[in-house]
């Protein structure tokens, strides 16, 4: 397999994650979300993993566990972060913005309890770099039809 294409696959592959995470905690279709623990059910999304926050920021993070503003933060950047790598548009921004909201749940993870520094959150945040750095979008996406659009042209951070 050429590697455009492993590129592309992998850009795919992390926009399901984001996106499949906001589906889930929309729905609660009984995997990360238990039925009946939706955010439609009235159950904040970010109130659970928040509120369980133990490292050095617990208190940072408890601050935020279930306000409003920070539900619909989250849940918005997973829906943009998860669409906008599976079309392959904005792949630059969202792999940026992606690798921000991986860096606080890494420091919202902490102690890690499977490894003292390294975490699927550190994980993730490298290979939406990588995406980033490659114009992922541009393989197996509407990238190089997006990049040739007025606006991006103008705004490269929009590629």
């Amino acid at each position: 397999m050429k590697k455009e294409n492993l590129f592309g696959l992998l850009r795919l592959v992390m926009g399901w994650i984001f996106l499949w995470a906001f589906l889930d905690k929309v729905f609660g279709w009984g995997f990360s979300t238990k039925a009946g623990k939706s955010w439609l059910d009235g159950v904040s999304p970010t109130a659970g993993f928040l509120k369980g926050v133990q490292g050095p920021l617990a208190d940072t993070f408890h601050g935020m566990a279930g306000n409003a503003f920070v539900d619909w933060l989250f849940m918005l950047g997973l829906l943009l972060i998860g669409s906008t790598l599976i079309l392959g548009i904005g792949v630059r921004i969202a792999a940026y913005s992606g690798s921000v909201l991986m860096l606080l749940m890494w420091l919202a993870s902490m102690p890690i309890k499977t490894n003292p520094i390294i975490d699927d959150h550190i994980v993730y945040l490298l290979v939406l770099l990588v995406l980033a750095s490659v114009n992922a979008g541009q393989y197996l996406g509407l990238g190089n039809w997006w990049r040739k659009q007025k606006l991006v042209k103008q705004h490269s951070i929009l590629e």
